[in-house]
């Protein structure tokens, strides 16, 4: 793809200032033969070929969330960003993104990158992922470039419903058909502090490093996991340092990892590049689930990183975004999510330092990628026990079924109506997670469906009262969140999902102060008054009440049709004209 003139006049003046080559951010043309494993397709026989550049070569997936078959996923229509972060990747949505990056709209590659005309390309280009196709395409690379390695980003042994009920072990399997080298994590840890050291232990050991440099011991501060691993790669010595993400004990239940401490932890962060290096390190890279906005900032105080790989918050960025700080240049990536993405990035290393380098990041279309036959047979025994449970239909839907954005998408809103009719609640709450696949108009809503977006191991719902003043106090925390103007005060994740209640939001605004005109029915929302609040996924403490998944098939099954058109999403105030809220939704 090509780039706008604003964007290669900025790489220009990078160049110009760092010395580092960035024709890596051009796409380029290709005379290679097509690999083997691509289907024929006169219309993309381009899009897989990439030619090889340089002698050091490092593949990133991140963010599969557990999907082993090809999905559809729409991208957001809405990801804002405020203060310096406004108009700067990751916040680009739409016709914004494509004009940005310079994405031919209607293209394959728009479909990949953008929501726009989702349902109809869709249909055109087909699903997306699937463990299967990436592993042909991640083999296909491989055969490209001898000794190259495969870094997983995080969030890969959850989000599915075999992952749950097999304990994460047919992703644990997966990731090693897959030739999975290094790792950090996320959502992993949500199986338990005894259940992921049993997987390093006992499946990983001496066939994947599990790295996370910023994750101690809550007493003694001595390190849970290895901070890096050095791997040479063509002669090259090349360090991978892991960065799990950040915020675990906040986001998910602390009590799951009792004594494990996390956090950014910049210092150590910067102790780990300077010993990596003066351990014969020529090249640096962190593997890291901070979220981009995070790594942005990362990228700015610590010296001496040669690229951060990142993931967490699922954007895929065609290019590097490139940083400065004290040592130099450090190269920015997210390589997307639901293994949607693989990101490609080749190195020029001479005299010990890079040189110049080139990025791809491919998407993974199913219909274009043959699926591998160790892979495909994998993913059909670890389903085989659970096929009925899988492919029950509940319902099914008469519109786009999505989630992915700032604010409520479509299954998060027949998760919110579902608690509220089945819990006889007022008012829903429902997590603004990130993971959840995306289903057209005309499909059956089958039980599996609905594990993707539910999928977690503290499912249990909760109806509490909750006075006025209280809702504004939690939606104001989690407003604060997303929007705070420093990244580092920012722990993922999307703002929650609510129904029945409806309100305004000003992201451009101060702590306590970015919410206002609440109502209920047409009524605003009294301070003192006390509301019946349905929610789920609680992070305090373990709870046995009725599963978030039983509360909605209940509800399907009872509905047989669905049809979401009307999103329950705030008022947005003080946002006109910003890039990260797609053009048919400025207000």
């Amino acid at each position: 793809m090509s780039l706008s003139r604003r964007e290669f006049l900025q790489m220009l003046a990078i160049a110009g200032m760092s010395g580092i080559h960035l024709s890596g951010c051009e796409s380029g043309s290709s005379t290679q033969k097509q690999p083997g494993g691509v289907k024929p397709n006169a219309a993309s026989s381009n899009l897989y070929d990439i030619p090889v550049f340089g002698n050091v070569s490092v593949m990133h997936y991140t963010d599969c969330h557990a999907q082993l078959l090809p999905v559809y996923f729409r991208e957001p229509s809405i990801n804002l960003g405020i203060a310096d972060m406004r108009g700067r990747p990751p916040h680009l949505v739409g016709e914004h993104f494509l004009e940005y990056y310079g994405i031919k709209p209607g293209s394959r590659e728009a479909h990949a990158f953008t929501y726009l005309n989702f349902e109809e390309a869709a249909r055109t280009f087909g699903k997306v992922g699937g463990f299967a196709h990436l592993s042909t395409l991640v083999k296909q690379m491989r055969a490209q470039r001898p000794g190259s390695l495969l870094l997983d980003g995080g969030d890969t042994w959850q989000g599915s419903a075999t992952s749950l009920w097999t304990n994460a072990q047919d992703m644990v399997d997966a990731q090693l058909l897959l030739g999975v080298d290094v790792m950090t994590a996320h959502w992993e840890m949500t199986y338990g502090a005894e259940r992921v050291l049993e997987i390093l232990e006992n499946d990983l050991k001496d066939k994947v490093d599990f790295v996370a440099q910023n994750v101690v011991d809550r007493d003694w501060g001595d390190p849970i996991f290895k901070p890096y691993v050095i791997r040479e790669i063509n002669g090259v010595p090349t360090a991978i340092i892991g960065q799990a993400f950040p915020y675990t004990p906040i986001a998910n239940p602390g009590y799951m990892i009792p004594d494990w401490s996390f956090g950014i932890r910049d210092e150590r962060m910067q102790q780990m590049v300077d010993q990596a290096r003066g351990e014969g390190a020529q090249v640096v890279i962190v593997l890291s689930h901070n979220g981009m906005d995070v790594d942005i900032k990362m990228a700015s105080q610590v010296s001496g990183i040669d690229a951060i790989m990142g993931g967490h918050t699922h954007d895929a960025i065609p290019q590097p975004v490139v940083i400065s700080n004290s040592g130099g240049k450090t190269l920015v990536t997210n390589a997307g999510s639901n293994s949607k993405f693989l990101g490609v990035l080749d190195l020029d290393v001479k005299n010990g330092k890079v040189r110049d380098y080139r990025y791809h990041l491919l998407p993974v279309f199913s219909n274009l990628l043959e699926a591998d036959a160790d892979m495909s047979a994998h993913i059909e025994s670890v389903r085989a026990p659970y096929k009925e449970k899988l492919e029950e239909e509940l319902a099914v839907t008469d519109s786009l079924l999505y989630r992915r954005g700032n604010f409520n998408g479509t299954f998060d809103q027949l998760i919110c109506d579902a608690m509220i009719e089945e819990m006889g609640a007022e008012i829903a709450f429902s997590p603004g997670f990130r993971w959840g696949t995306s289903l057209l108009p005309g499909q059956p809503i089958t039980f599996e469906d609905l594990m993707t977006q539910t999928a977690l191991t503290y499912p249990s719902t909760t109806l509490n009262n909750m006075t006025g003043e209280r809702i504004k106090v939690i939606l104001e925390d989690i407003a604060d969140n997303i929007y705070n103007k420093d990244p580092y005060y920012q722990q993922g994740g999307d703002m929650v999902r609510v129904g029945g209640l409806r309100y305004a939001i000003d992201p451009t605004a101060g702590i306590g102060n970015r919410i206002s005109d609440m109502e209920l029915n047409g009524k605003p929302i009294d301070p003192d008054k006390e509301y019946v609040v349905a929610g789920w996924a609680n992070v305090n403490e373990p709870l046995d009440t009725r599963p978030i998944w039983d509360v909605v098939a209940s509800y399907l099954r009872n509905q047989k049709t669905v049809n979401v058109t009307e999103l329950n999403t705030p008022k947005l105030k003080n946002v006109a004209g910003n890039p990260g809220l797609a053009k048919s939704f400025q207000q």
